[in-house]
């Protein structure tokens, strides 16, 4: 009874063995094709082979044959990813802060199906989730389901805002208290995925770490507030201006470079970035940021090369915190 049963789902197994054992360097024979089907217990002849085959190509499916005295066959040309493409995938899950060691390995395992046997070979080869700095909170999928579900039915959310503590535990902020705002973006910065969210108490643009939120919840019969403000909100220009998506008051500042720094110029504020040249070795740019202790740190990263010349009490401003910094070690 198992194999007529399965006689009947002789197409589908068909196109399961192409898909998991072909590719355009490995092609499978008539034989090696009714080999195994029979291992799922499916008798096929050669005859039968062909005119599957042939149904699976008017269907659609881009099945190839290569003629060759020495290993010739058939295999699945087309797929819906190039492997290529699979690699930068992995890679991706592989890098994003956000997605939790389990979770990332899962969605690799997920991702190798999508390839031949011998190519999924080639991903595990890439694999190296496991010395990953990785989140530790494994709700993340269902926290970013719920905000895509609040963001579509225009509702509020709420939700405990999490922080380490030095048990190395994630607790919640300011003894438990809720947040609650109104979603309106997700956006992926510095490797960590952020709300983007309206706080209704300050009438403010916030965000926050995903997967420092705990026990979201959608308030249902809610409606979203802030629209005003979004609707001549900028993302990409937030997430340049706000350094290591650490909040600060918005200033207008002028900034001097010598010219080797372009590209981290560019990578920093993006190509718009409008640039001034100074004299022969330098330039400068304008632009918005949000002055925090992050933005100090970042321009004192890039050594000698840098500075802040205006306005005067962003300057004065950086040179206290400069100064503060060295006091720590001249007291040692």
């Amino acid at each position: 009874m198992a194999k007529s049963s399965n006689q009947k789902l002789k197409l589908l197994y068909l196109l399961k063995i192409l898909t998991e054992q072909s590719d355009d360097d490995h092609c499978m024979s008539a034989q090696a094709l009714i080999d195994a089907l029979d291992a799922y217990g499916i008798k096929a002849e050669r005859k039968s082979i062909y005119d599957d085959i042939a149904q699976l190509i008017d269907f659609g499916y881009d099945i190839e044959l290569v003629k060759s005295k020495t290993g010739g066959g058939y295999y699945l040309a087309a797929r819906e990813f190039e492997l290529a493409e699979l690699k930068l995938l992995v890679e991706t899950v592989q890098a994003s802060r956000f997605l939790t060691l389990k979770k990332s390995r899962e969605l690799i395992a997920k991702i190798e199906k999508l390839a031949s046997k011998a190519e999924a070979k080639q991903l595990q080869r890439q694999v190296y989730v496991a010395n990953r700095i990785k989140t530790a909170n494994e709700s993340i999928y269902y926290t970013v389901d719920d905000i895509h579900r609040a963001i579509q039915n225009n509702e509020q959310i709420a939700f405990q805002y999490l922080e380490w503590n030095l048990d190395k535990k994630l607790v919640p902020r300011k003894d438990g208290q809720t947040y609650r705002v109104s979603p309106w973006a997700l956006t992926c910065k510095d490797e960590n995925y952020y709300l983007i969210a309206h706080d209704d108490n300050s009438n403010t643009i916030k965000h926050f770490r995903v997967d420092k939120m705990g026990h979201v919840q959608v308030l249902e019969g809610t409606k979203r507030q802030g629209a005003e403000l979004f609707d001549r909100f900028d993302i990409a220009a937030y997430a340049n201006k706000t350094f290591g998506m650490f909040g600060g008051r918005e200033e207008i500042v002028t900034l001097e470079f010598e010219n080797h720094f372009i590209g981290v110029v560019i990578d920093r504020f993006g190509q718009d970035v409008s640039v001034r040249r100074k004299d022969a070795d330098h330039f400068q740019i304008r632009v918005q940021v949000a002055v925090s202790g992050q933005f100090y740190g970042w321009l004192t990263g890039l050594g000698e090369g840098a500075m802040i010349t205006a306005p005067e009490s962003v300057v004065d401003e950086y040179c206290r915190c400069l100064d503060r910094a060295a006091g720590q070690y001249r007291k040692q």
